[in-house]
Parts: C-alpha cells; sequence; structure tokens
C-alpha cells in the first residue's frame, strides 16, 4: 500500500468517524485489529453496536468505492465483528454493519449496508 493510498484510507476514516460523532455516535475503536484482520471503525450509540468499513477512492475508473466491499470482505467484517464483542465489555442491545464510502471527497454513509 502506498503512503498516498494510507492517506486516503485515513482521510476517509477521519470523515467517517466526524459523521458519526455528530449524529450522536461515540467513536470505540478505529483501526481494531487483531491476527484476523482489521475493523476501519467501531461506533455506538446507546447500546448500539455499528461496524462500519471505509472505503475512499479517488475516481470510479476500478469501481465505485461500495463494490469493494465483496461478499468475502462482508463475511471477514462478521467474524471480526463478533472477536470485536468477544472482548469489549460492552454488551450491545443491536449490532449494524455500515460501509462508509468516499469518492472524490464527497462521504456517503450506507447504514445497515449488510
Amino acid at each position: 500500500m502506498t503512503r498516498a493510498s494510507q492517506a486516503l484510507g485515513a482521510y476517509g476514516e477521519s470523515l467517517a468517524a466526524a459523521w458519526y460523532e455528530s449524529h450522536g455516535y461515540e467513536v470505540l475503536d478505529r483501526n481494531w485489529r487483531c491476527r484476523e484482520g482489521e475493523l476501519d471503525l467501531v461506533v455506538c450509540r446507546n447500546r448500539l453496536i455499528v461496524f462500519c468499513e471505509v472505503k475512499a477512492r479517488t475516481t470510479d475508473a476500478y469501481g465505485t468505492p461500495g463494490e469493494a466491499v465483496t461478499y468475502r470482505k462482508r463475511q471477514r467484517i462478521r467474524q471480526l465483528a463478533a472477536k470485536w464483542l468477544e472482548t469489549s465489555p460492552i454488551r450491545p442491545r443491536e449490532i449494524r454493519f455500515d460501509v462508509a464510502t468516499v469518492l472524490g471527497g464527497e462521504l456517503e454513509v450506507i447504514e445497515g449496508a449488510f
């Protein structure tokens, strides 16, 4: 991964985190890692926990950012979410999986994407 793509990813995650905070969510984790992979954002509001995958692109020449969240990627995020929940003292009433896309600097948050 190049520095430019790392910077773009960090920018997208910052935009998404700010969006969640402005909508009353608390950011619990950014870039949470375990041996199996990484969760971009984990946020909560009341007892709702949201696991958000962030995808940022400068253009859609190779497809939209949302198209990069494949079936396989969604399965991995679900597995990582289960690991996160195992280690967390928080007992959510509900969980949700969102996708935040950034294309050309514009943020779109797809709530309940999968």
